[in-house]
């Protein structure tokens, strides 16, 4: 049986692991949730800084505020998102110990639901002020526990809040500003298996009630009767996040952290009416994700347990759709757009097996009265397949190599009331 040394050791390794991955992936392109409402799905949120449809706009361009119809407006959403990651082995080698190679975690993915809520309302003239409740950042990712990954990763489970109050202010006819501040708290649970040699253990961090604090900014410009740019600004939220780590052993429990920065992300939007019954969208977003190079992890002594490469690149964003009047009660929408990955090839780990994705959606919205709106969609994305060969982080000897690829795919149903009084 191994020493209590190396039985310390390799929880530590593990635990460095599941925190450091776990975290990156509520910041992955995959898991930074765009569907803050169902009105901009069917879409695929194309133009969605420039659209202004409902209170939603307060996450995507603040200023939009400033044309919403006078009085008060509520818009409530949820959009249920069905994530497939599927595992494919080619060459991964068991642990050391023997320990048994183990399946191949059956499908990773789970289905999350993302509520949203927004209200608005005229403070004085060309003033408006509203406050956004929505869930930016968060999804659930499980492997089976006796898979051939366990020792890099078998649960993680990300949740966040923003609450946005915004306000908008219109400074003529054809020009709106507005800005927001936005306050944001993550939850994450993160578990992965240790190797003991001739038996095995289990990990788990537990981080909550994390917060940190942002802004949000935009314009909208009338260039044209019938053509409207937007421009937005996110700003970047810096956290200390601080978790607890637990161990199925005799090994005491402690404390751990690491500090890690959102990325900020910018966007231009156009909305332009061809004729009364099409509108054309289309937007183009960039999002600074280079800014995360690594995830150092330290102990509550002070001391580092693990400095994790993450590597990630800057993305880019961009989107075309339509929505076609098709009568007084109902639009059609059409939406696909183009999404990249922050991460890279040799960096990718089993917590984060993301890839490029693509983008295609259609929904509608039905006017129940003058004052109501009934918004449905749906989108699926196809995203392209993701090699790993998990040698970054470097786990112990002792864990194995993951090689193989993941096949995934998501799908989105989403669904908003609005009603204005």
């Amino acid at each position: 049986m191994a020493s209590t040394g190396i039985r310390k050791t390799a929880l530590s390794l593990a635990v460095a692991g599941a925190f450091a991955g776990g975290v990156s992936q509520a910041h992955a392109s995959a898991f930074a949730l765009i569907e803050q409402s169902a009105s901009g799905l069917g879409t695929s949120y194309a133009g969605a800084a420039a659209a202004a449809d409902d209170a939603s706009i307060i996450f995507y361009n603040p200023a939009g505020m400033s044309l919403l119809p006078g009085g008060m407006q509520v818009s409530a959403g949820l959009a249920l998102i069905n994530l497939s990651a599927k595992f494919s082995d080619s060459g991964s080698t068991p642990g050391a110990g023997p320990r048994p190679l183990g399946n191949d975690g059956g499908n990773a993915g789970d289905l999350s639901a993302v509520p949203n809520v927004y209200f608005a309302m005229d403070l004085a003239r060309d003033w408006k002020i509203g406050v956004g409740v929505s869930v930016p950042f968060g999804l659930k990712t499980e492997y089976d526990p006796a898979w051939m990954g366990r020792f890099q990763a078998i649960k993680s489970d990300i949740s966040t809040l923003n609450i946005n109050p915004a306000v908008s202010y219109k400074l003529n006819q054809t020009v709106s500003l507005g800005f927001g501040v936005n306050y944001q708290s993550i939850d994450a649970e993160l578990t992965s298996a240790v190797n003991l040699g001739v038996a095995e253990a289990d990990a788990k961090i537990k981080a909550k009630d994390n917060s940190g604090w942002g802004f949000n900014l935009g314009g909208m410009f009338q260039l044209a009767p019938d053509t409207r740019l937007g421009v937005s600004y996110r700003s970047s939220i810096k956290y200390h996040l601080t978790g607890t780590a637990t161990f199925s052993s005799t090994v005491p429990n402690g404390g751990v952290s690491t500090d890690i920065e959102m990325p900020d992300s910018a966007s231009i939007a156009v909305q332009h009416r061809l004729n009364p019954n099409w509108t054309l969208l289309s937007d183009l977003t960039w999002t600074g994700w280079s800014k995360i190079k690594d995830l150092t992890i330290v102990r509550d002594t002070g001391a580092t347990l693990s400095s994790t490469p993450e590597n990630f690149k800057n993305t880019w964003r961009v989107g075309v759709g339509a929505v076609h009047r098709a009568s007084d009660a109902w639009s059609l929408k059409v939406g696909l757009a183009y999404d990249q990955t922050p991460v890279n090839d040799t960096d990718r780990t089993a917590r984060l097996p993301d890839n490029d994705r693509l983008w295609l959606s259609f929904g509608g919205q039905y006017r129940i009265s003058k004052d109501s709106t009934l918004d449905l969609g749906y989108a699926h994305l196809f995203i392209k397949d993701a090699p790993i060969n998990q040698l970054n982080p470097p786990p112990p000897a002792s864990n194995g190599q993951l090689v193989g690829t993941y096949k995934g795919s998501v799908d989105i149903f989403g669904a908003q009331f609005a009603y204005r009084f």
